[in-house]
């Protein structure tokens, strides 16, 4: 819980001095965490009620507004708190950004994604025995026995001949028969790891995709167990199951695409939309 949830309890003290000039110069200007308090505050809302529509943590929404950034884990994801504040409270994010990277040395250079937010990656394919190579060395074994067997009977032949007077053994009879040799089975290949699974018709499956930009998301199994709360950078894909419903929260839904039970959702999200849905087994519906 926030230490105040009246914003009137919230509005800072008007600093008040009798030298300061009628032309408010540039540096009066208010800094990023005061606009984004002062904007709050004005629009009647409370830090519990930016907490409940941006996901953001309460003390982080605190720290900003003290224009303190440590607690937001580097200048990347304190750009994104910036950007989700400023929308639910009605200020132009880019004006913000261009004055936190002024007074912060500039765009930061990229930084290496936490490992919570990594995208899913495929693992690589497991090689199998070479069964190639075992096949031919099974198929010159066979042709070297066939051959031996083949000479060896055609040597006994020849001794029984002498031995036998008169008799005159036929060219059939001449080698012993040996057995076919038998073609080793096809191994069965391996199921691939990349391999896409068809959605099971007892659970509800959801992917979300960060296509178009990054975004913060949150899903819920149907008891209200945390699935997944953290950002989802472009490019990124996470996939939740439940046995009755998933609840998601989007924090930029104009930059997601969703799949529910293997059919695409086709609702039309606005950029910097916050959208709350959830979805259950059979056709996709909007909760």
């Amino acid at each position: 819980m926030s230490n105040g949830n009246s914003p009137e309890d919230e509005r800072p003290i008007e600093d008040v001095s009798h030298d300061a000039p009628e032309d408010v110069s540039e540096e009066a200007r208010p800094s990023v965490g005061r606009a984004l308090q002062q904007a709050r505050i004005a629009a009647g809302l409370t830090v519990d009620d930016i907490t409940t529509a941006t996901r953001v943590r309460i003390a982080i929404v605190h720290a900003i507004e003290a224009d303190d950034f440590t607690p937001c884990g580097g200048d990347v994801y304190a750009r994104g708190h910036i950007r989700t504040l400023a929308k639910a409270v009605g200020l132009d994010p880019a004006e913000l950004l261009a004055q936190y990277e002024a007074q912060h040395g500039g765009r930061p250079e990229p930084t290496a994604t936490a490992p919570l937010f990594e995208a899913e990656r495929i693992r690589p394919e497991r090689r199998g025995p070479n069964w190639t190579a075992a096949m031919v060395a099974a198929i010159v074994a066979v042709i070297g026995f066939v051959g031996f067997t083949f000479v060896k009977g055609g040597d006994d032949g020849g001794n029984e001949a002498s031995v036998a007077e008169g008799a005159q053994p036929s060219s059939g009879e001449s080698a012993s028969p040996s057995a076919k040799p038998k073609k080793p089975a096809d191994p069965k290949p391996e199921p691939s790891d990349s391999a896409i699974a068809a959605a099971p018709a007892d659970k509800v499956t959801v992917k979300v995709s960060a296509t178009d930009g990054r975004s913060w998301i949150s899903a819920k199994d149907h008891n209200g167990r945390l699935l997944f709360d953290g950002l989802l950078d472009q490019g990124d894909s996470k996939t939740f199951q439940d046995n009755e419903k998933v609840n998601l929260v989007l924090g930029d839904a104009g930059a997601i695409e969703l799949y529910v039970n293997g059919k695409k959702i086709e609702d039309d999200f606005q950029p910097g939309a916050v959208e709350r849905l959830t979805y259950t087994k059979g056709d996709p519906q909007v909760g």
